[in-house]
């Protein structure tokens, strides 16, 4: 991995972390617009989405299909994410479903070393750890050749600096909008842009991390990962990651009625609407025969 590499993760890493200690010193003896925390909200849904239903379950697995127009739209929203061009992210992803927990999964928490330290040092590596050493590594033309043959994506994936920056520049067009000043604009921008990236960074992080090393599992695979209840409403549904492993091309990680995954349902609605078809779903009887 080169320096240059490893300075732009760690700008990736460190900036919305300051972000998130201005705005809570801003937050001292004052209180924050309710546009401005609209903003975070949305577009946190919003990009985590284009990850979540974009980078991961439509580009990387496949599991359903659009309109290509469509799909270069939401590989733009899933880069103002800020987690990687999307080349680099779904080689990555990848690479980590073809080695999970093995030698060359790119984050593995397993294998640093015995007992509790080795734990640490697994789950900080799996969780960002991993930014500074393999990220980005995985060969787009290996894992990811589909999309490196896809003009509109390889446009997509060299104009990445392009849409971090747009996800900025909306939180403040939409907070000038509304307040009226460019206070108004400057804290909507901090609030929907590094607040709300620290935010998305570290839940979907946990996905690396949290998932493969605590939680419940109950399919026969082998690897370690976990089902992670509470971490599944925040994730977008990404948490049922036994059940992604399990089924990796399946569009919906909810198998249950109960299991919340709300990427799932967006799906559901674009079936609905026709704007996505062939998806893939996993019938009972393939999931009893994978019981453990």
């Amino acid at each position: 991995m080169s320096r240059v590499h490893q300075l732009s993760n760690l700008t990736g890493v460190m900036l919305p972390f300051v972000g998130v200690i201005v705005a809570g010193a801003l937050l001292w003896g004052t209180v924050v617009r309710w546009s401005s925390l609209a903003v975070l909200l949305v577009m946190y849904v919003v990009t985590i989405l284009g990850v979540t239903l974009g980078f991961h379950r439509l580009l990387t697995h496949r599991s359903f299909q659009t309109f290509k127009w469509l799909q270069y739209v939401i590989a733009a929203v899933g880069s103002m994410a800020v987690q990687g061009p999307v080349m680099s992210w779904v080689a990555d992803h990848r690479k980590h479903h073809a080695h999970t927990d093995q030698e060359g999964d790119p984050h593995t928490p397993h294998g640093h070393g015995e007992g509790v330290k080795g734990a640490i040092v697994g789950l900080w590596y799996a969780h960002m750890g991993w930014l500074f050493d393999k990220s980005g590594q995985a060969e787009h033309s290996r894992y990811a050749r589909d999309l490196y043959e896809d003009r509109g994506m390889r446009l997509i994936h060299r104009t990445f600096g392009l849409w971090v920056v747009a996800g900025i520049a909306i939180p403040f067009a939409v907070g000038y909008a509304v307040a009226g000043t460019l206070g108004g604009a400057l804290e909507a921008a901090l609030w929907g842009g590094p607040v709300r990236i620290f935010l998305l960074h570290h839940v979907t992080w946990s996905i690396n991390s949290v998932c493969h090393f605590f939680g419940t599992r109950r399919f026969d695979v082998d690897d370690h990962s976990t089902n992670v209840f509470w971490l599944a409403p925040l994730s977008m549904g990404e948490a049922w990651h036994h059940n992604h492993h399990t089924f990796p091309r399946s569009a919906f990680h909810g198998l249950k009625a109960w299991e919340i995954d709300p990427t799932g349902w967006v799906i559901r609605a674009m079936r609905a609407t026709r704007l996505a078809w062939n998806v893939v779903e996993i019938t009972p009887e393939r999931q009893r025969e994978k019981l453990a």
